[in-house]
């Protein structure tokens, strides 16, 4: 079992900050370099750049919770949720779909059902 994932590039998993502007203020974040090209993909689907996406996720976050106490760790998660949500089929593997024109609740239903057949399992 552990050979399927000791065999992945070490690339992958070297970090690597970038610099993005938040409300305005430069700040670094550093994340493993999967996490960037996943990231990449999502903000090429809306013809975004990664330091666009990172803003618009952390906007959208401090209006939705009011504070983000670990921006890198959800950054993570959103990647995890991204590659999960294809595999779900709430999000198409077609790349050139872009993202925003999903119905997010119909998305987040796929989650809930992949979570109930995880359960049941």
């Amino acid at each position: 079992m552990c050979q399927v994932f000791i065999s992945a590039d070490p690339t992958l998993y070297e970090s690597r900050a970038r610099s993005v502007r938040l409300h305005g203020v430069a700040t670094s974040i550093r994340l493993e370099n999967l996490f960037w090209q996943v990231l990449g993909e999502i903000a090429r689907r809306d013809g975004m750049g990664v330091p666009q996406l990172c803003t618009k996720l952390y906007d959208e976050l401090v209006a939705e919770r009011g504070e983000v106490d670990n921006f890198a760790s959800f950054l993570r998660v959103c990647c995890g949720r991204y590659m999960a949500l294809q595999l779900s089929g709430g999000i198409p593997q077609d790349a050139s779909i872009p993202i925003r024109s999903l119905n997010a609740q119909q998305v987040l239903a796929t989650e809930g059902r992949r979570t109930v057949l995880a359960q049941a399992a």
